[in-house]
């Protein structure tokens, strides 16, 4: 776990609603007369991943933003183009984990095996319902995932433009603002772990970070400086909870743009409502995450089309 595993689990909270056009197809009960098993084999191939990687499930979750967020949700994040360029190969993306793309690629084969179901469900939904069980599988909230997106045959490494562990507060808004949502809220991290080099700087010089923290994780750097890392969530690394909320109470949020949700009195009232009340945070995260998933959904009329291996366009 040397490297960067920045894994986003609440990443829009209270967000307004988007435009109905983009998602109109979309309906829980898309696929009932498709592939009538489709959400029980996903969850299936999910919890098989999870028993095999304990990150399998933050690395889904954080895999599905960095693909709605970029050019819609649409599964162009999992294109491998021969030229390398492709989503994948930008700075931002390089940092995914091998095991989110093998938990969506597990659930695609497990769906592909059922003759009925076989390529008539898309990678983008295959994703969408593999970030849920996620979610679920690690504690979290059950929700009804929106189904009928289709798969985009786009992947460049120019397209991506995603936030940084150094975002304040009106950069996260402004960069919710460009995918066309209005944002009220900002979350943070519940699962994963972050590399040494994306909050060492903060260490002895951010004033907004705990000492006792501090000295901890510049103890655990010194020791492992080219593979060190922290939990964004030490107290329950694995867990989807809200624990991450109580942390930067105490000025123990790993990065930046994590402890920025609670040093900054706009947002700070969020995070207490959500360090207080777990209930509350999972009721926002559902919508969130909800909307989050309408962001550029593609049509047939748009290009869309269902690809029979994730990795290339038919």
């Amino acid at each position: 776990m040397g490297s960067f595993f920045h894994f986003l689990a609440v990443f829009l909270l209270a967000l307004a609603a988007v435009s109905p056009m983009p998602s109109a197809q979309l309906r829980p009960n898309y696929y009932a007369n498709i592939c009538p098993n489709l959400e029980s084999i996903v969850r299936g191939a999910v919890q098989q991943s999870m028993t095999q990687s304990p990150i399998a499930a933050a690395a889904t979750l954080r895999l599905f933003f960095h693909d709605c967020a970029v050019q819609g949700c649409d599964a162009s994040i999992l294109i491998v183009n021969p030229n390398g360029d492709d989503e994948w190969h930008s700075p931002d993306d390089q940092t995914l984990k091998p095991e989110g793309f093998l938990t969506v690629m597990n659930a695609k084969r497990a769906v592909d095996s059922v003759p009925q179901c076989q390529n008539r469900v898309s990678c983008a939904d295959i994703l969408a319902l593999a970030t849920r069980d996620s979610v679920l599988l690690s504690g979290g909230p059950n929700y009804q995932v929106e189904l009928g997106r289709l798969d985009g045959r786009v992947s460049t490494r120019s397209s991506v433009n995603l936030p940084h562990g150094t975002f304040n507060l009106d950069q996260l808004n402004g960069f919710f603002a460009s995918l066309g949502l209005t944002q009220t809220d900002t979350g943070g991290h519940t699962i994963g772990a972050a590399s040494c080099g994306f909050f060492g700087y903060r260490i002895g010089s951010d004033q907004t970070m705990d000492r006792s923290f501090a000295a901890s994780l510049r103890g655990t750097c010194a020791a492992n400086p080219a593979g060190g890392f922290s939990f964004l969530d030490s107290a329950s690394p694995l867990r989807f909870d809200n624990a991450f909320y109580q942390n930067l109470r105490f000025r123990r949020g790993l990065l930046g743009s994590d402890q920025i949700l609670y040093t900054d009195p706009r947002s700070r009232g969020t995070v207490d409502l959500y360090a207080g009340n777990q209930g509350a945070f999972f009721n926002d995260f559902v919508t969130a995450i909800t909307k989050l998933g309408r962001v550029g959904v593609k049509s047939a009329a748009t290009g869309g089309e269902i690809r029979r291996d994730c990795r290339l366009p038919n």
